[in-house]
């Protein structure tokens, strides 16, 4: 009878297939959340030759949390012009018609996602991140080739992929507990070994599939690479930017909070720094300027 010899190299490939192929069984069982129907609604209307933004209030104003989102949001430092906006047609027409679609998609999340309980910090930690994060944009000024609403909308889906790994994975918030703890391996590298899936993949097929630009999705398929921050995966420079602006952002309120602290900092933020062309020296400027009075 033929000795046969064991190879280690097939037993890697072996395990990184068994690995893909439970991701993709997996990520099929959990499913992406379906695009909001408000969302293709305001796109049919966005997308005539002549929309009717009173028509789209009128669509808008149908869900009480949406218009309400809507207006706070027109009414925040990055989009206001001093005047508070108080109706949904007003915030319209101070928001844009493309950043209104994005808007309703970020303030929609929340909604989809509802019956995952203990999220309220989750969800309050995403809208701080993304307001800092579109503040930041603003405070560093035009040369950094995003804009604030970009930031803002990534901050907001950067970690969309974590409420639904809540529910199919009961063990999953102690994974985050020790993700958030790991000083050497990345957060997605911690989520794989334990569940075979990492809510950054999860975070951008929703994105994919609720249209939102391929830049910001692929900045939240890769938001927790080292490489491909510093350039070495095929990423635009503005989706490395976007990447780096919202980790920015989380640090700095974590350093004012002392709350939800992370080692993402240690491990992605000389990284972050070097791609906006920023040094440790001008952090505390920063965070005077673009944390909010209410942060801490």
């Amino acid at each position: 009878m033929e000795d046969l010899q064991h190879n280690p190299a097939d037993t890697r490939t072996a395990a990184a297939d068994a690995v893909e192929s439970r991701m993709k069984i997996e990520l099929r069982d959990i499913g992406i959340p379906p695009r909001p129907a408000i969302l293709v609604a305001i796109e049919k209307e966005t997308a005539r030759d002549d929309p009717d933004f009173i028509h789209l209030a009128k669509l808008l104003s149908q869900d009480v949390a949406l218009s309400a989102g809507v207006i706070k949001i027109a009414n925040s430092p990055f989009f206001s012009f001093g005047k508070k906006v108080p109706t949904v047609q007003e915030a319209l027409l101070v928001l844009g018609l493309k950043q209104v679609l994005r808007t309703i998609a970020g303030l929609s999340l929340q909604q989809v996602f509802k019956h995952v309980p203990n999220m309220d910090r989750f969800w309050d930690a995403s809208a701080t991140t993304a307001e800092v994060s579109a503040m930041l944009v603003r405070q560093i000024g035009k040369g950094i080739g995003i804009r604030p609403e970009d930031a803002h909308t990534f901050a907001l889906f950067r970690d969309c992929g974590i409420p639904m790994l809540m529910i199919p994975f009961p063990e999953y918030r102690d994974v985050l507990v020790q993700a958030n703890r790991e000083e050497a391996l990345s957060f997605t590298a911690i989520e794989e070994q334990a569940i075979g899936l990492n809510h950054a993949v999860l975070g951008a097929q929703l994105a994919e599939d609720w249209l939102l630009p391929e830049e910001t999705c692929q900045a939240i398929r890769h938001h927790h690479d080292r490489a491909a921050l510093e350039g070495g995966a095929e990423l635009t420079g503005r989706s490395r930017r976007l990447i780096a602006v919202a980790q920015l952002a989380e640090y700095l309120i974590q350093q004012k909070t002392a709350q939800s602290q992370t080692c993402e900092w240690q491990k992605l933020g000389d990284a972050s720094l070097a791609c906006l062309e920023l040094t440790p020296e001008q952090l505390p400027e920063l965070a005077q300027s673009c944390l909010p009075e209410s942060t801490g």
